[in-house]
């Protein structure tokens, strides 16, 4: 039995090695050409590590927040900072915007391994492990961004969350919205799922709830307090920034704009989006509550679904957010196929129509993101539905290894 587990792990490491070098190669390919001109919007290799090189002055050292602006929250500025530091440790005199993309390539090949190995001691099943070890959002986003930080966080809540440990998976969704902001919407679910624990006493389960709020507090504030009262304005950047964005041209609210059937300005976007997300996850919550009232917490992957197409703001690396989620939650296996196919599409024709802005060619139009991001949305609505209507996975129920 050991050695058959073993042969697993090695194949589906061995898979996940050879998916992150694919990732690496899909940036690192217009490495001769600097990440400048149309070519990276042309063959989809742009990469945010080699302008933040240069424009976050990390190839001089200078320290986030203190030292320089930094449009992330506090431990996303941590994971670039260090990133820097091994860039120029290890190449010297030779660092450069290629060799940080190289060292977030592997920080996050690295994310993307515990991932994995999380979910093989979990107990997941085979075909979703190898969905997560041969993972295409890896080899779109691997070198992209810094999302896998948030991203294991989040994953290693729910997995808190399935041992009934949710103090603990409190404490690490908190430190996931102070990587990326998404996690944020788990802690609710995780307060419900203690105030509604199956068995306990009305006292115990408001132990546990109040618990769970301070360890949430208590770890979100450990990490942001210092950087907040040290640099107040460099670290509310990150919060102002996003509140002012007025929109990406993927969004549901751009694509609406670009066809004729919404037009708005930054704070009219602010207040729909704010209200169609909130009423929209009132409902998956409600109507999710009679196949998942003793673990609400799963209903965090539909709930962040109907985030990404309510928000005014979707980079295309946010699709990495939702895949891992999807793989451990999702009842069935065909709507991530077709979100896959989405997210590939909209990945290529929003980077096209970049391309086209600088008059290069093959470039797509408004319409042609229309209908890429209609079919991802298409996908992302069956996944809803599939996630408040159907019983979650087998290997979600069982008891946990």
């Amino acid at each position: 039995m050991i050695q058959r587990i073993d042969g697993r792990a090695r194949a589906l490491a061995l898979g996940m090695a050879l998916t992150c070098l694919l990732g690496w190669v899909f940036k690192a390919h217009c490495m001769p050409h600097g990440w400048s001109g149309a070519i990276q919007y042309i063959s989809g290799c742009y990469s945010d590590a080699p302008p933040f090189w240069v424009e976050r002055h990390v190839g001089e050292g200078r320290i986030p927040y203190f030292q320089t602006p930094m449009e992330y929250p506090v431990l996303t500025g941590l994971q670039i900072w260090i990133e820097g530091v091994l860039a120029r440790g290890l190449f010297g005199a030779g660092a450069d915007g290629a060799t940080f993309l190289a060292m977030v390539s592997l920080g996050n090949a690295l994310l993307a391994g515990l991932i994995l190995a999380m979910f093989v001691r979990g107990g997941m099943d085979r075909v979703r492990l190898w969905l997560w070890a041969c993972a295409p959002p890896l080899i779109l986003y691997l070198g992209h961004n810094w999302d896998l930080g948030a991203v294991t966080l989040a994953v290693a809540a729910m997995l808190a969350a399935r041992r009934q440990r949710l103090v603990l998976a409190a404490a690490f969704a908190a430190l996931g919205a102070a990587a990326k902001l998404f996690p944020v919407l788990l802690l609710p679910l995780i307060e419900l799922a203690a105030l509604t624990a199956p068995g306990q006493a009305w006292r115990t389960r408001m132990t546990t709830a109040v618990r769970c709020v301070l360890a949430a507090i208590g770890a979100w504030a450990a990490v942001n307090l210092p950087v907040a009262l040290a640099a107040p304005e460099n670290w509310s950047e990150f919060y102002r920034f996003s509140e002012a964005r007025a929109g990406t041209v993927a969004s549901t609210w751009s694509v609406l704009s670009d066809q004729g059937v919404w037009v708005s300005d930054t704070a009219q976007r602010n207040l729909a989006a704010s209200i169609a997300f909130l009423l929209g996850a009132a409902a998956i919550v409600v109507i999710g509550w009679r196949k998942h009232r003793e673990r609400p917490w799963v209903l965090f992957t539909p709930v962040l679904a109907w985030f990404l197409l309510t928000n005014k703001v979707w980079s295309p690396q946010f699709d990495l957010w939702l895949y891992p989620l999807l793989v451990m939650t999702s009842p069935r296996l065909a709507p991530i196929a077709l979100f896959v196919i989405g997210d590939i599409a909209a990945y290529v024709t929003e980077f096209w129509w970049l391309a086209g802005l600088a008059n290069a060619w093959p470039y797509a139009t408004q319409h042609d993101i229309f209908l890429a991001t209609s079919l991802r949305g298409v996908a992302m609505l069956w996944l809803i539905a599939d996630a408040v209507r159907l019983p979650a996975p087998a290997w979600i129920t069982r008891a946990p290894v």
